[in-house]
């Protein structure tokens, strides 16, 4: 059988992960039929077929399944030797793909990430805003960032933030003739913004702590959003009540736009951390953002949580 190429194995992967040849070329940086043609030439080499195609998906064959299982992580490790040896130079570069949330890409990513790509300017970022909480092996991330407990035990994991406390607030117009909630249980008889998470199984439970006390609340309410952001835009418009990280929404309460509720349930969660999976070698562009992104600071007294947010 003719020699197999790493080129080769690399596109039948990215194509069998992605389930779709326009998102991997995407992803890339390739056309599709170049990519169509390495598998077509991978599956003639093997002599059977790795992917079932229709107009509308692509789908993966027994063969494919176990191909990726002990292929792909191998190759992995192969890719990221070469990459540490390439970067023995004195310069770091390459490019370091990450996923985030907005509000974490504003609040702790920002903030450090223009020194450091200003120092390492052969560095590339590649920083893609997802509240869906990505599976960063199957979607080719370098890195991902999540608030504490949600990230996996199999993955390194930095903290690159403090503890993040959540607020209940609302527009003193939503408010107004409104009898305020004195307790979580009370927020059933409001309009109450939802956030989206698909991946984390739909509409998210606000969750409350009060002492020993925990309680998880399913809301309802007229409006539905997958970002933190937006719900805080359809509170200020008075929509309803938002359940938001407290550093988004101060300045609005300083002004007198928003007004917090059950100050005395509302809990603090883990800060964010930068995680990637164990096994991967870091490369020294990896390991320099690492350092640059480690949050120094102590955790506050509070660890209220055992489990984080999205």
């Amino acid at each position: 059988m003719p020699r197999t190429t790493f080129d080769d194995l690399a596109a039948f992967i990215a194509v069998a992960r992605a389930r779709s040849f326009t998102r991997a070329a995407a992803q890339l940086g390739v056309s599709q039929s170049a990519l169509s043609q390495a598998v077509r030439g991978l599956e003639a080499r093997l002599g059977v077929r790795l992917l079932s195609r229709t107009t509308r998906s692509v789908s993966a064959t027994e063969a494919s399944e176990r191909l990726l299982a002990t292929v792909a992580p191998r190759l992995e490790e192969v890719e990221a030797e070469l990459g540490a040896i390439a970067e023995l130079r004195d310069q770091p570069r390459g490019t370091i793909r990450i996923t985030a949330t907005e509000h974490a890409a504003n609040s702790v990513l920002w903030p450090r990430l223009g020194d450091f790509m200003r120092t390492y300017p052969d560095v590339r970022v590649e920083l893609i805003l997802d509240n869906g909480l990505s599976d960063i092996a199957a979607d080719r991330y370098d890195m991902g960032v999540r608030l504490g407990d949600l990230v996996a035990q199999d993955m390194v994991a930095v903290r690159i933030g403090p503890d993040v406390r959540f607020a209940v607030v609302g527009s003193p117009a939503y408010l107004a003739g409104k009898p305020h909630p004195r307790t979580p249980q009370e927020l059933t008889g409001h309009r109450c913004i939802n956030l989206y998470l698909p991946t984390y199984g739909g509409l998210y439970a606000w969750e409350f702590r009060k002492g020993k006390r925990e309680l998880n609340i399913r809301v309802d309410g007229q409006f539905v959003a997958n970002d933190s952001d937006q719900m805080v835009t359809a509170a200020l418009a008075g929509m309803g009540l938002a359940f938001v990280p407290e550093n988004m929404i101060l300045p609005h309460v300083e002004r007198g736009d928003l007004v917090p509720l059950l100050e005395d349930w509302c809990p603090v969660f883990p800060g964010y951390h930068l995680y990637y999976p164990s096994r991967r070698h870091s490369s020294r562009a990896m390991t320099l953002l690492i350092e640059t992104l480690r949050y120094s600071g102590k955790p506050p007294a509070d660890r209220s949580a055992r489990r984080a947010r999205p």
